[in-house]
């Protein structure tokens, strides 16, 4: 298992995706660990390498000896980055994780290239808050409390319908080492960025939720929002913990803020590389070298709009993007389309049960006959890939 000793701690850690893409650190929430982001992962392993771990105290990371700070907590992310040879990183951290990327963003805001906050604050409740809540730990555990937590980390129509994150979740939150839960807390009692915020640099990314009892927006998220200098902002639905009461909302805000670089990329060079990544570009390339007078200035639309203002927005992956081109073009009728990207889909790793979902839909909602047709191509074309 990846561990990395750490400013006396022994740290957790995944370092997942592709070499040579920029670095995105993931900070979870107190009494979480890094799972809590395996909702994103998927869409933001897309665009970059990514590192989670667990806090001290949390997950497979080791419980520190007595309380620890906020500043031991922003150099564990430091310490990572070093022996992982990660110079410079995005950062988004959630509540707890939250604090630790102001954190950076002040004392080390060199090694920063953007950072994203959600459900946070300058300041988190009151020392006696907190006070109370390391005592019911240390005399109940982590059963003292879990409910109450739990109830502010989800709205109650998640609760209500037993939804997997909530429950996953609250196994968690239940196994966590109190002795960890109390360190943390301890930090967290200490933090205090009012008066501060103004010397931030960092291109930030604020988020926060409208029924979020933790943070509310009003003293939490706007507050951050106006006082770091030209902070972003955005509000979501749910409660405490937005990633996972609005996964794909929080995802493509992170993406959308992220990736915002690219757009100012050439639409055109960019619905080149992204046509190119979905359709081949020996198809491609063909198709815009054979262009004569009169389908240039076509070639030239569809790179610039379809690709380069469509298909390159980060909300939808290319898989969910080919299947609905391949349902809608069944529907339709469009059978040369629905070929041409057929072919590509499944030299791009879609699987045929993909596809015959797909058709099983418009089946329903297009007509039988336009999915019999889709399925005798696909047939087709699946008997030619593997001859």
């Amino acid at each position: 298992m990846p561990f990395l000793n750490a400013n006396n701690v022994r740290l957790f850690y995944r370092l997942e995706g592709r070499n040579g893409l920029p670095v995105l650190v993931l900070s979870h929430s107190l009494g979480c660990d890094h799972e809590m982001w395996a909702p994103q992962m998927p869409d933001l392993l897309e665009h970059f390498q990514v590192l989670r771990y667990d806090t001290r105290g949390h997950g497979a990371s080791d419980v520190p000896t007595g309380d620890t700070t906020l500043e031991e907590l922003g150099r564990d992310v430091l310490a990572l980055a070093d022996g992982l040879s990660i110079v410079k990183f995005s950062f988004c951290g959630l509540s707890m994780g939250a604090a630790i990327g102001l954190w950076l963003a002040l004392e080390a805001p060199s090694r920063l290239t953007s950072l994203v906050i959600a459900n946070t604050a300058a300041r988190f409740g009151t020392k006696e808050m907190w006070e109370t809540r390391i005592r019911d730990v240390r005399e109940g555990g982590m059963a003292a409390i879990v409910e109450t937590v739990i109830e502010r980390f989800f709205p109650p129509e998640m609760l209500a319908r037993g939804d997997a994150y909530a429950q996953s979740t609250r196994a968690v939150f239940v196994g966590t080492d109190p002795r960890g839960y109390i360190a943390c807390s301890a930090a967290m009692r200490g933090v205090d960025h009012r008066g501060v915020l103004g010397k931030i640099r960092t291109p930030t990314l604020v988020i926060g939720s409208d029924r979020d009892p933790s943070t509310p927006w009003k003293e939490g998220g706007a507050v951050l929002a106006h006082e770091i200098p030209g902070a972003k902002a955005v509000v979501l639905g749910g409660a405490h913990l937005s990633n996972l009461s609005q996964p794909r909302s929080f995802t493509s805000e992170v993406l959308g803020f992220l990736l915002r670089e690219d757009q100012s990329e050439d639409p055109l060079e960019l619905g080149l590389r992204v046509r190119r990544q979905v359709l081949g570009k020996e198809h491609v390339d063909r198709s815009m070298n054979s262009a004569t007078d009169l389908t240039r200035d076509f070639q030239l639309l569809i790179t610039r709009y379809a690709w380069g203002a469509v298909w390159s927005r980060p909300a939808l992956d290319h898989r969910t993007r080919r299947l609905l081109v391949l349902a809608i073009t069944a529907a339709m009728g469009r059978w040369e389309e629905f070929r041409l990207h057929l072919r590509a889909a499944l030299k791009g790793g879609l699987e045929p049960c993909d596809l015959k979902e797909a058709l099983l839909q418009s089946a329903v909602y297009a007509g039988v006959p336009a999915a019999n047709t889709g399925f005798h191509i696909a047939t087709e074309e699946i008997q030619k890939l593997n001859t």
